[in-house]
């Protein structure tokens, strides 16, 4: 994982998705795929789209052009998926709460 996509997750994404009550998880994460599940509020919220696409996509983008981005949503956790504050390296800084 870069550097780079460990900071977008820490200091953007992963604030937003907790701000909404949401929880982030990390299924595949790498500069040629990325794969998040949000859950909790964005569980079938009908504005999670919007976030996604106006937010954490771009945001992503950012820290890795090519990549493919898939973020799906829903209770169900999928299968090798980790809560991102499990996952975060080292250097990066704890999530807000």
């Amino acid at each position: 994982m870069s550097d780079s996509l460990s900071e977008v997750l820490s200091q953007v994404v992963g604030p937003l998705i907790a701000e909404d009550s949401g929880e982030l998880f990390v299924a595949k994460l790498d500069a040629k795929e990325i794969h998040l599940h949000l859950r909790g509020s964005f569980s079938g919220c009908p504005g999670n789209q919007l976030v996604i696409q106006h937010l954490v996509e771009p945001a992503l983008r950012r820290a890795a052009p090519n990549a493919v981005i898939t973020v799906s949503s829903g209770e169900l956790i999928p299968e090798g998926a980790v809560q991102w504050t499990r996952v975060q390296s080292p250097s990066a800084p704890p999530p807000r709460k």
